[in-house]
């Protein structure tokens, strides 16, 4: 499976911005997928996942109630909505995929090259 990520940007805290995660390969459907994000100088941490049907989700503790992940299998797309962002949202955000949910890199065995999200003050 590729992934790759698009819909960073500069944006405001408090604004919006949705990020996209597109893949390549008939067996999308079968995995979950995780959106992870990166500041400078941090280690990589979990954001969201979706699992392969869509039903189940989870979120960090951080991101719960301002963004949300969603999927379209026969798109093989991953989205991450993200709202009400503030200065600490800023990182890279990488999409990954993995057979079964994990909240740690670790459990993903592919990566997109990720996205930069900026949130001024």
């Amino acid at each position: 499976v590729q992934l790759q990520a698009s819909g960073g940007g500069l944006v405001q805290a408090g604004d919006s911005l949705r990020l996209s995660c597109a893949a390549s390969g008939r067996t999308f459907s079968y995995y979950h997928m995780g959106w992870f994000r990166q500041a400078p100088g941090k280690e990589r941490e979990f954001v969201a996942d979706i699992s392969s049907s869509g039903v189940s989700t989870y979120y960090a503790d951080s991101v719960k109630g301002r963004f949300f992940i969603s999927r379209d299998n026969p798109k093989n797309t991953v989205y991450l909505q993200m709202n009400s962002l503030k200065p600490e949202d800023t990182a890279v955000y990488y999409c990954a995929a993995g057979r079964l949910y994990s909240g740690s890199a670790g459990g993903y065995d592919y990566w997109g090259q990720g996205t930069q999200v900026t949130v001024s003050s």
